[in-house]
Protein backbone atom coordinates (compact mmCIF):
# COMPACT_ATOMS: atom_id res chain seq x y z
CA UNK A 1 0.00 0.00 0.00
CA UNK A 2 1.10 3.23 -0.93
CA UNK A 3 -0.29 6.47 1.15
CA UNK A 4 0.19 10.16 -0.45
CA UNK A 5 -0.89 13.23 1.80
CA UNK A 6 -1.76 16.73 -0.11
CA UNK A 7 -2.98 19.87 2.41
CA UNK A 8 -4.93 21.90 -0.11
CA UNK A 9 -5.72 25.47 0.83
CA UNK A 10 -8.96 25.33 -0.67
CA UNK A 11 -11.86 23.01 0.43
CA UNK A 12 -14.00 23.57 -2.08
CA UNK A 13 -11.69 22.60 -4.95
CA UNK A 14 -10.47 19.35 -3.19
CA UNK A 15 -14.38 18.15 -2.74
CA UNK A 16 -14.82 19.47 -6.30
CA UNK A 17 -12.35 17.10 -7.62
CA UNK A 18 -13.69 14.12 -6.29
CA UNK A 19 -17.53 14.98 -6.71
CA UNK A 20 -16.87 15.62 -10.11
CA UNK A 21 -15.49 12.36 -10.75
CA UNK A 22 -18.46 10.72 -9.22
CA UNK A 23 -21.02 12.82 -11.72
CA UNK A 24 -18.63 11.24 -14.67
CA UNK A 25 -19.00 7.52 -12.75
CA UNK A 26 -15.27 7.50 -12.36
CA UNK A 27 -15.93 7.34 -8.47
CA UNK A 28 -18.49 7.46 -5.83
CA UNK A 29 -18.61 8.43 -1.70
CA UNK A 30 -18.77 4.74 0.16
CA UNK A 31 -18.42 6.04 3.72
CA UNK A 32 -18.91 9.52 6.21
CA UNK A 33 -17.13 8.90 9.01
CA UNK A 34 -18.43 11.33 12.28
CA UNK A 35 -21.40 13.06 9.66
CA UNK A 36 -24.72 13.39 10.57
CA UNK A 37 -26.09 11.57 7.73
CA UNK A 38 -25.03 8.47 6.16
CA UNK A 39 -23.16 8.80 2.75
CA UNK A 40 -25.94 8.38 0.38
CA UNK A 41 -27.86 10.84 1.98
CA UNK A 42 -25.78 13.60 2.03
CA UNK A 43 -25.78 15.75 -1.22
CA UNK A 44 -22.59 18.26 -2.07
CA UNK A 45 -23.72 21.37 0.02
CA UNK A 46 -23.94 19.11 3.06
CA UNK A 47 -20.44 17.88 2.69
CA UNK A 48 -19.02 21.13 2.40
CA UNK A 49 -21.23 22.91 5.35
CA UNK A 50 -19.79 20.50 7.76
CA UNK A 51 -15.59 21.41 6.68
CA UNK A 52 -16.62 24.75 7.02
CA UNK A 53 -17.86 25.18 10.00
CA UNK A 54 -14.87 23.02 11.01
CA UNK A 55 -12.36 25.09 9.67
CA UNK A 56 -14.05 28.43 10.77
CA UNK A 57 -13.39 27.59 14.23
CA UNK A 58 -9.80 28.73 13.94
CA UNK A 59 -9.22 31.31 11.42
CA UNK A 60 -5.66 31.73 12.01
CA UNK A 61 -4.53 28.23 10.12
CA UNK A 62 -3.59 28.10 7.19
CA UNK A 63 -3.48 25.06 6.59
CA UNK A 64 -6.33 23.18 7.65
CA UNK A 65 -7.68 20.13 5.29
CA UNK A 66 -6.00 16.98 4.18
CA UNK A 67 -6.93 14.89 0.88
CA UNK A 68 -5.29 11.66 1.41
CA UNK A 69 -5.01 9.01 -1.40
CA UNK A 70 -4.68 5.32 -0.48
CA UNK A 71 -2.61 2.94 -3.13
CA UNK A 72 -2.79 -1.06 -3.43
CA UNK A 73 -1.31 -3.13 -5.63
CA UNK A 74 -3.19 -4.31 -8.95
CA UNK A 75 -3.67 -7.93 -8.28
CA UNK A 76 -5.46 -6.91 -4.82
CA UNK A 77 -8.89 -7.51 -5.38
CA UNK A 78 -10.70 -5.34 -2.51
CA UNK A 79 -14.46 -4.79 -1.56
CA UNK A 80 -15.92 -1.56 -0.57
CA UNK A 81 -16.11 -3.08 2.64
CA UNK A 82 -12.40 -3.74 3.13
CA UNK A 83 -11.50 -0.79 1.80
CA UNK A 84 -13.95 1.54 4.21
CA UNK A 85 -12.33 -0.97 7.12
CA UNK A 86 -8.68 0.15 6.18
CA UNK A 87 -9.57 4.07 5.86
CA UNK A 88 -10.98 4.08 8.40
CA UNK A 89 -7.62 2.16 10.62
CA UNK A 90 -5.49 4.62 8.68
CA UNK A 91 -6.86 7.55 9.76
CA UNK A 92 -7.83 6.39 13.55
CA UNK A 93 -3.89 5.40 13.48
CA UNK A 94 -2.73 8.72 12.48
CA UNK A 95 -4.91 10.31 14.83
CA UNK A 96 -8.00 11.82 12.48
CA UNK A 97 -10.57 9.31 14.15
CA UNK A 98 -12.76 11.65 15.99
CA UNK A 99 -12.79 14.17 12.75
CA UNK A 100 -15.20 14.27 9.83
CA UNK A 101 -13.81 12.83 6.91
CA UNK A 102 -15.11 11.23 3.72
CA UNK A 103 -14.23 8.10 1.73
CA UNK A 104 -13.97 8.27 -1.61
CA UNK A 105 -13.46 4.80 -4.18
CA UNK A 106 -11.80 5.41 -7.87
CA UNK A 107 -12.37 3.78 -10.73
CA UNK A 108 -10.38 5.71 -13.36
CA UNK A 109 -6.64 3.97 -12.81
CA UNK A 110 -5.23 0.55 -12.93
CA UNK A 111 -5.00 -0.11 -9.47
CA UNK A 112 -7.22 0.04 -6.40
CA UNK A 113 -7.25 3.03 -5.04
CA UNK A 114 -9.47 5.41 -2.42
CA UNK A 115 -9.49 9.34 -1.48
CA UNK A 116 -10.20 10.64 2.06
CA UNK A 117 -10.68 13.98 2.57
CA UNK A 118 -10.81 15.45 6.29
CA UNK A 119 -9.82 18.63 8.26
CA UNK A 120 -7.12 19.29 11.26
CA UNK A 121 -9.40 21.68 12.88
CA UNK A 122 -10.91 20.14 16.50
CA UNK A 123 -14.09 20.53 17.81
CA UNK A 124 -12.43 23.10 20.35
CA UNK A 125 -10.76 25.48 17.32
CA UNK A 126 -7.31 23.61 17.91
CA UNK A 127 -5.98 22.59 15.26
CA UNK A 128 -4.21 19.07 15.05
CA UNK A 129 0.08 18.87 14.27
CA UNK A 130 0.65 17.66 11.07
CA UNK A 131 3.74 18.55 10.35
CA UNK A 132 5.83 15.62 8.85
CA UNK A 133 2.45 13.66 9.28
CA UNK A 134 3.79 11.35 6.19
CA UNK A 135 6.77 10.60 7.42
CA UNK A 136 5.68 9.50 11.04
CA UNK A 137 2.49 8.82 11.78
CA UNK A 138 1.54 7.63 8.25
CA UNK A 139 4.19 5.77 7.58
CA UNK A 140 3.84 3.86 10.53
CA UNK A 141 0.62 3.31 9.73
CA UNK A 142 1.03 2.22 6.23
CA UNK A 143 3.51 -0.50 7.66
CA UNK A 144 1.09 -1.99 10.43
CA UNK A 145 -1.69 -1.89 7.82
CA UNK A 146 0.45 -4.21 5.46
CA UNK A 147 0.61 -6.60 8.43
CA UNK A 148 -2.28 -6.79 9.55
CA UNK A 149 -4.63 -7.31 6.53
CA UNK A 150 -1.88 -9.21 4.60
CA UNK A 151 -1.78 -6.52 1.79
CA UNK A 152 1.33 -6.54 -0.53
CA UNK A 153 3.78 -4.78 0.50
CA UNK A 154 5.13 -1.37 -0.87
CA UNK A 155 8.98 -1.63 -0.10
CA UNK A 156 11.37 -4.47 -0.41
CA UNK A 157 13.44 -5.47 -3.40
CA UNK A 158 11.04 -8.25 -4.18
CA UNK A 159 7.36 -6.96 -3.71
CA UNK A 160 8.42 -3.40 -5.12
CA UNK A 161 5.73 -2.44 -6.83
CA UNK A 162 5.21 1.10 -8.51
CA UNK A 163 1.86 2.59 -8.47
CA UNK A 164 2.95 5.68 -10.57
CA UNK A 165 2.24 5.11 -14.57
CA UNK A 166 3.63 2.66 -16.10
CA UNK A 167 7.02 4.31 -18.66
CA UNK A 168 6.13 6.66 -21.49
CA UNK A 169 4.56 5.19 -24.55
CA UNK A 170 3.67 8.64 -26.46
CA UNK A 171 0.21 8.34 -27.29
CA UNK A 172 -0.65 11.92 -28.62
CA UNK A 173 -3.88 13.97 -27.75
CA UNK A 174 -6.29 14.32 -29.90
CA UNK A 175 -8.32 17.12 -29.81
CA UNK A 176 -12.23 16.85 -28.70
CA UNK A 177 -11.84 13.27 -28.42
CA UNK A 178 -11.58 13.63 -24.65
CA UNK A 179 -11.85 15.84 -21.77
CA UNK A 180 -9.74 18.58 -22.24
CA UNK A 181 -8.51 18.83 -18.65
CA UNK A 182 -8.38 14.95 -18.30
CA UNK A 183 -6.09 14.57 -20.84
CA UNK A 184 -4.02 16.81 -20.38
CA UNK A 185 -3.73 15.82 -16.77
CA UNK A 186 -3.43 12.46 -17.76
CA UNK A 187 0.00 13.74 -19.59
CA UNK A 188 1.59 15.01 -17.17
CA UNK A 189 1.23 12.81 -14.54
CA UNK A 190 3.25 10.33 -16.85
CA UNK A 191 6.07 13.18 -17.69
CA UNK A 192 6.46 15.55 -14.58
CA UNK A 193 7.66 13.09 -11.76
CA UNK A 194 9.08 10.27 -14.19
CA UNK A 195 11.50 12.50 -16.64
CA UNK A 196 14.46 14.17 -15.52
CA UNK A 197 14.54 17.84 -17.35
CA UNK A 198 15.94 21.36 -16.29
CA UNK A 199 14.07 23.95 -18.23
CA UNK A 200 10.66 24.36 -19.56
CA UNK A 201 11.87 24.10 -23.52
CA UNK A 202 13.60 20.42 -22.43
CA UNK A 203 10.09 19.95 -20.81
CA UNK A 204 8.14 20.86 -23.86
CA UNK A 205 11.01 18.47 -26.06
CA UNK A 206 8.81 15.29 -23.81
CA UNK A 207 5.46 16.97 -23.78
CA UNK A 208 5.55 18.00 -27.62
CA UNK A 209 5.59 14.16 -28.27
CA UNK A 210 2.09 14.01 -26.73
CA UNK A 211 0.63 17.14 -28.38
CA UNK A 212 1.26 19.02 -25.10
CA UNK A 213 2.67 22.50 -24.71
CA UNK A 214 3.84 24.06 -21.43
CA UNK A 215 2.98 27.84 -21.82
CA UNK A 216 4.05 30.71 -20.23
CA UNK A 217 2.72 33.27 -22.96
CA UNK A 218 4.83 36.12 -24.13
CA UNK A 219 6.85 38.06 -22.56
CA UNK A 220 4.94 41.15 -22.04
CA UNK A 221 1.71 39.63 -21.33
CA UNK A 222 0.13 39.70 -17.56
CA UNK A 223 0.62 35.71 -17.47
CA UNK A 224 4.42 35.66 -17.65
CA UNK A 225 4.86 38.63 -15.53
CA UNK A 226 3.17 36.82 -12.69
CA UNK A 227 5.27 33.54 -13.42
CA UNK A 228 1.98 32.32 -14.77
CA UNK A 229 1.75 28.90 -16.23
CA UNK A 230 -0.45 27.39 -18.60
CA UNK A 231 -0.68 23.89 -20.60
CA UNK A 232 -1.96 24.07 -24.18
CA UNK A 233 -2.76 21.45 -26.90
CA UNK A 234 -1.17 21.94 -29.98
CA UNK A 235 -1.89 20.58 -33.47
CA UNK A 236 0.60 18.60 -35.83
CA UNK A 237 2.19 21.66 -36.70
CA UNK A 238 2.87 23.15 -33.38
CA UNK A 239 -0.21 25.75 -33.30
CA UNK A 240 -2.01 26.15 -30.03
CA UNK A 241 -5.48 24.80 -30.10
CA UNK A 242 -8.78 24.70 -27.49
CA UNK A 243 -8.91 26.63 -24.19
CA UNK A 244 -5.69 27.33 -22.11
CA UNK A 245 -5.49 25.01 -19.04
CA UNK A 246 -4.20 27.17 -15.92
CA UNK A 247 -0.98 24.76 -14.18
CA UNK A 248 -2.84 25.79 -10.76
CA UNK A 249 -6.24 24.38 -11.69
CA UNK A 250 -4.77 20.88 -12.44
CA UNK A 251 -4.90 18.65 -9.00
CA UNK A 252 -0.61 18.01 -9.35
CA UNK A 253 -0.16 21.77 -9.23
CA UNK A 254 2.61 21.33 -11.67
CA UNK A 255 3.05 24.92 -11.65
CA UNK A 256 6.21 27.25 -12.51
CA UNK A 257 7.11 27.66 -9.19
CA UNK A 258 6.82 23.54 -8.89
CA UNK A 259 8.92 22.57 -11.98
CA UNK A 260 11.72 25.06 -11.18
CA UNK A 261 12.16 23.35 -7.66
CA UNK A 262 12.35 20.02 -9.32
CA UNK A 263 14.89 21.52 -12.07
CA UNK A 264 18.42 20.96 -9.66
CA UNK A 265 17.32 17.81 -8.75
CA UNK A 266 16.67 16.27 -12.26
CA UNK A 267 20.24 18.23 -13.08
CA UNK A 268 21.61 15.54 -10.53
CA UNK A 269 20.04 12.94 -11.47
CA UNK A 270 20.28 12.55 -15.13
CA UNK A 271 24.31 12.87 -14.26
CA UNK A 272 25.06 9.20 -14.24
CA UNK A 273 23.37 8.91 -17.65
CA UNK A 274 25.00 11.04 -19.95
CA UNK A 275 27.71 9.27 -21.15
CA UNK A 276 25.15 6.40 -22.17
CA UNK A 277 23.06 8.74 -24.49
CA UNK A 278 26.57 9.97 -26.04
CA UNK A 279 27.57 6.41 -26.87
CA UNK A 280 24.38 5.85 -28.30
CA UNK A 281 24.43 8.61 -30.23
CA UNK A 282 28.33 7.90 -31.17
CA UNK A 283 27.33 4.61 -32.33
CA UNK A 284 24.47 5.72 -34.65
CA UNK A 285 26.79 8.13 -36.64
CA UNK A 286 29.27 6.01 -36.89
CA UNK A 287 26.63 4.29 -39.10
CA UNK A 288 26.85 7.05 -41.09
CA UNK A 289 23.80 8.20 -42.10
CA UNK A 290 22.83 10.19 -44.78
CA UNK A 291 21.48 13.42 -42.91
CA UNK A 292 19.38 14.66 -39.93
CA UNK A 293 16.36 12.82 -40.88
CA UNK A 294 18.09 9.11 -41.20
CA UNK A 295 20.10 10.05 -37.68
CA UNK A 296 16.04 10.46 -36.34
CA UNK A 297 15.20 7.18 -37.70
CA UNK A 298 18.02 5.52 -36.54
CA UNK A 299 18.02 6.69 -32.86
CA UNK A 300 14.34 6.11 -32.67
CA UNK A 301 15.23 2.80 -32.77
CA UNK A 302 17.38 3.10 -29.72
CA UNK A 303 14.16 4.54 -27.88
CA UNK A 304 16.06 8.19 -28.30
CA UNK A 305 13.77 10.94 -29.62
CA UNK A 306 15.04 14.04 -31.17
CA UNK A 307 13.85 17.59 -31.09
CA UNK A 308 14.67 20.01 -33.70
CA UNK A 309 14.39 23.87 -33.08
CA UNK A 310 14.25 26.24 -36.48
CA UNK A 311 13.65 29.80 -36.50
CA UNK A 312 11.22 31.16 -39.13
CA UNK A 313 13.57 30.83 -42.32
CA UNK A 314 14.00 26.99 -41.17
CA UNK A 315 17.75 27.57 -39.91
CA UNK A 316 18.73 24.62 -37.51
CA UNK A 317 19.60 26.15 -34.26
CA UNK A 318 18.88 23.89 -31.23
CA UNK A 319 18.29 20.31 -30.70
CA UNK A 320 17.04 17.81 -27.70
CA UNK A 321 17.53 14.13 -27.03
CA UNK A 322 15.11 12.62 -24.92
CA UNK A 323 16.42 9.14 -23.67
CA UNK A 324 12.94 6.95 -23.16
CA UNK A 325 15.32 4.21 -21.51
CA UNK A 326 16.38 6.20 -18.57
CA UNK A 327 14.11 9.04 -18.73
CA UNK A 328 16.81 12.14 -18.84
CA UNK A 329 16.28 14.65 -21.18
CA UNK A 330 19.36 17.13 -22.31
CA UNK A 331 20.11 19.68 -25.02
CA UNK A 332 22.59 18.67 -27.38
CA UNK A 333 25.21 21.59 -26.19
CA UNK A 334 24.89 20.37 -22.31
CA UNK A 335 26.10 16.64 -23.68
CA UNK A 336 29.73 18.66 -25.24
CA UNK A 337 29.96 20.96 -28.40
CA UNK A 338 30.20 18.01 -30.79
CA UNK A 339 26.74 17.18 -29.93
CA UNK A 340 24.80 20.58 -30.18
CA UNK A 341 23.14 20.89 -33.61
CA UNK A 342 26.07 22.78 -35.30
CA UNK A 343 28.20 19.90 -33.88
CA UNK A 344 25.91 17.07 -35.18
CA UNK A 345 25.06 18.60 -38.86
CA UNK A 346 28.94 19.26 -38.80
CA UNK A 347 29.87 15.52 -38.49
CA UNK A 348 27.16 14.37 -40.68
CA UNK A 349 28.96 16.60 -43.23
CA UNK A 350 32.26 14.74 -42.63
CA UNK A 351 30.83 11.06 -42.56
CA UNK A 352 29.25 11.97 -46.19
CA UNK A 353 32.75 13.24 -47.05
CA UNK A 354 34.63 10.18 -45.92
CA UNK A 355 31.94 8.08 -48.34
CA UNK A 356 33.48 9.66 -51.08
CA UNK A 357 36.96 9.56 -50.17
CA UNK A 358 39.48 6.58 -52.34
CA UNK A 359 39.87 3.18 -49.94
CA UNK A 360 43.26 1.71 -49.94
CA UNK A 361 43.51 -0.27 -53.33
CA UNK A 362 42.36 3.23 -54.90
CA UNK A 363 38.60 2.35 -55.12
CA UNK A 364 35.71 5.60 -54.43
CA UNK A 365 33.13 4.51 -51.73
CA UNK A 366 30.08 5.68 -54.07
CA UNK A 367 27.07 4.51 -54.16
CA UNK A 368 25.77 3.07 -57.26
CA UNK A 369 22.67 3.81 -59.01
CA UNK A 370 20.43 1.39 -59.47
CA UNK A 371 20.42 1.64 -63.57
CA UNK A 372 24.04 1.00 -63.22
CA UNK A 373 23.52 -2.19 -61.04
CA UNK A 374 21.27 -3.56 -63.23
CA UNK A 375 23.49 -3.54 -65.72
CA UNK A 376 26.56 -5.24 -63.99
CA UNK A 377 26.53 -8.83 -64.18
CA UNK A 378 28.91 -11.47 -61.79
CA UNK A 379 31.58 -12.65 -63.88
CA UNK A 380 32.98 -16.14 -62.91
CA UNK A 381 36.82 -17.37 -61.86
CA UNK A 382 37.36 -18.42 -65.47
CA UNK A 383 35.93 -15.10 -66.35
CA UNK A 384 38.26 -13.10 -64.37
CA UNK A 385 40.86 -14.60 -65.41
CA UNK A 386 40.65 -13.96 -69.09
CA UNK A 387 39.64 -10.64 -68.50
CA UNK A 388 42.75 -9.97 -66.77
CA UNK A 389 45.08 -11.62 -69.78
CA UNK A 390 42.79 -9.46 -72.23
CA UNK A 391 43.47 -5.81 -70.30
CA UNK A 392 47.36 -6.74 -69.67
CA UNK A 393 47.32 -7.16 -74.17
CA UNK A 394 45.73 -4.28 -74.53
CA UNK A 395 47.59 -2.15 -72.27
CA UNK A 396 50.90 -3.58 -74.13
CA UNK A 397 49.13 -2.80 -77.60
CA UNK A 398 48.90 1.29 -76.10
CA UNK A 399 52.31 1.31 -75.24
CA UNK A 400 54.60 0.33 -78.00
CA UNK A 401 55.59 4.20 -77.84
CA UNK A 402 57.82 3.48 -74.54
CA UNK A 403 60.20 0.87 -76.60
CA UNK A 404 63.65 2.25 -77.31
CA UNK A 405 63.84 3.65 -80.51
CA UNK A 406 67.16 1.56 -81.69
CA UNK A 407 64.96 -1.33 -81.16
CA UNK A 408 62.54 -0.40 -83.50
CA UNK A 409 65.05 0.58 -86.14
CA UNK A 410 66.64 -2.79 -86.48
CA UNK A 411 63.06 -3.98 -86.50
CA UNK A 412 62.54 -1.86 -89.42
CA UNK A 413 65.88 -2.84 -91.31
CA UNK A 414 64.72 -6.48 -90.92
CA UNK A 415 61.67 -6.09 -92.70
CA UNK A 416 63.26 -3.98 -95.49
CA UNK A 417 66.14 -7.11 -95.79
CA UNK A 418 63.53 -9.62 -95.64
Amino acid sequence: MVAKITTPHSILRVLNYNEKKVQRGAAECIYAGNFLLDSKELNFYNKLDTFKHRTELNQRATTNMLHISLNFHPEEKLSQEKLITIASCYIKKIGFDSQPFLIYQHHDAGHPHIHIITTSILENGKRINTFNIGKNQSETARKEIEIQFNLIKASGKKNNYQLAPKPLTPQKIKYGFAETKRSITNVLDEVINHYKYTSIPELNAVLNLYNLLADRGCEDGRIYKNRGLTYRIIDSENKKIGVPIKASSIYSKPTLNFLEEKFPENEKARIPHKQKLKTAIDWTLSKKPSGISDLIKELQREKINVALRRNDKGFLYGITFIDHRTKCVFNGSDLGKSYSAGGIQQRLVINNEKKDLPDAMGRVNKPESKEQNNDIKPLTKTQNKNTGLLQILLNSQGNESRFPSDFLKKKRKRRKHN
